[in-house]
């Protein structure tokens, strides 16, 4: 398994939905919590790894890892609140991002089986950014004119202009 990084087109693409739960699905999330861990990261969304699927891994430090296949953000909270976020599909570029504070999301674990969470914090993040990285979103896409600017010549190396 191996991580995918910036200008790899398949971090753009929006992802696919899972249709088959299986043996194979249930060894990729658990491969992919220990690239996640080895990396020294608290989220990877199957996209990172070159998987153009709805899926992705989170564990907050301290907690057992959360799976979260299919998923869908059902509701936000009206307030708002940043912080600095990196991504390792991203190395080297870290910025603050303002994400809603709390969130409800509906999605199936490795065995298919639905559920519903509500997240805040630390742990409401983790999922929003992953979540992105479903629908071709990176976090840098969220940066401000400053942040935007301090990162251009790296960001740009990376992953040319859009036409």
């Amino acid at each position: 398994m191996k991580l995918t990084l910036i200008g790899d087109p398949v971090l753009r693409e929006k992802a696919g939905p899972v249709e088959q739960f299986d043996d194979s699905l249930r060894q990729t999330l658990d491969g992919m919590v220990k690239l996640m861990r080895k990396k020294s990261g608290v989220g990877l969304a199957a996209p990172q790894i070159g998987i153009k699927k709805r899926f992705f891994v989170v564990q907050v430090p301290g907690e057992e890892p959360l799976f979260f296949v299919n998923p869908e953000i059902i509701g936000t909270s009206m307030e708002m609140s940043g912080f600095e976020e990196g991504c390792l599909s991203v190395p080297g570029v870290w910025g603050v991002i303002s994400r809603p504070s709390s969130i409800q999301i509906q999605a199936q674990n490795g065995d298919g089986k639905f559920f519903r969470l509500s997240a805040d914090g630390y742990l409401a993040r983790i999922i929003q950014h992953e979540y992105d990285h479903l629908n071709g979103i990176l976090f840098v896409d969220h940066f401000d004119e400053k942040q935007s600017a301090k990162y251009q010549k790296k960001l740009n190396k990376a992953e040319p202009a859009k036409k």
